[in-house]
């Protein structure tokens, strides 16, 4: 049981507590619960969980606040589970640190998924690794990120250097929701957070070159309002 991935959830909702409590058990998760803020970063703290499922609603503080606490010292994946369904919030929170989020209601299935997703990247990540031997596989894409060679298939694909960089960001954060402005600060340097449209149009070059078909892209996900998602192999 000890081997079994340990969620914290931070939610102060006792119904919701109760149901993701039934869920993640259900799908082989150990469950730990916090009401508040103070309580969650105590938890963090005295047993590390491998992930925290954080409500932005808390009695006593923002769940932005939160996030803020926890990025100074801890990488630990933190999937967004809350009400607050504008743009700006969801933003905010991403930029801020978190790898995911999800609007009540919610499906299980979704939330499970985004969990597996949020995982994997960390064991990755504490791996040391961000592909296999440097070299990120997905059906149908291969980047050799020693050589710096793109294959769509079998048939080798040439990117300008901006293309090339938002890959290898993309693939670096594999499985993680970059806003815009994530984007445009890694790609193209600071002072240029405003400049979405020119994102949007080398991301299409990009999907152009690199997704068998760009229309219903499977690798470069959009999050509508809020940035890209680049699709796990396994997800």
């Amino acid at each position: 049981m000890a081997d079994l991935p340990l969620i914290l959830v931070v939610e102060d909702e006792k119904p919701i507590a109760r149901f993701l409590r039934a869920a993640l058990s259900n799908h082989d998760y150990r469950v730990a619960f916090a009401e508040t803020g103070c309580e969650a970063l105590l938890m963090i703290e005295s047993q590390p969980p491998d992930l925290i499922i954080l409500d932005l609603g808390l009695p006593d503080m923002d769940g932005v606040e939160l996030i803020d606490a926890v990025r100074q010292w801890s990488p630990l994946p933190i999937v967004i589970l809350s009400a607050r369904d504008q743009e700006k919030d969801k933003v905010n929170a991403l930029d801020r640190g978190a790898d995911d989020y999800l609007v009540k209601p919610f499906g299980v299935g979704e939330l499970t998924a985004r969990l597996r997703v949020a995982l994997r990247r960390r064991a990755r990540s504490a791996a040391g690794a961000d592909g296999q031997g440097g070299v990120f596989i997905a059906p149908g894409l291969r980047v050799d990120l020693e050589s710096r060679r793109v294959f769509r298939g079998d048939e080798e694909v040439h990117l300008t250097p901006i293309e090339y960089r938002l890959l290898t960001t993309l693939i670096t954060h594999a499985g993680k929701v970059l806003t815009h402005r994530m984007l445009l600060r890694d790609v193209w340097g600071p002072g240029h957070a405003e400049e979405v449209h020119q994102l949007r149009v080398h991301m299409a070059n990009l999907r152009r070159k690199v997704e068998m078909d760009p229309a219903q892209p499977q690798h470069i996900l959009t999050e509508q309002g809020v940035g890209y998602r680049l699709a796990q192999s396994a997800e």
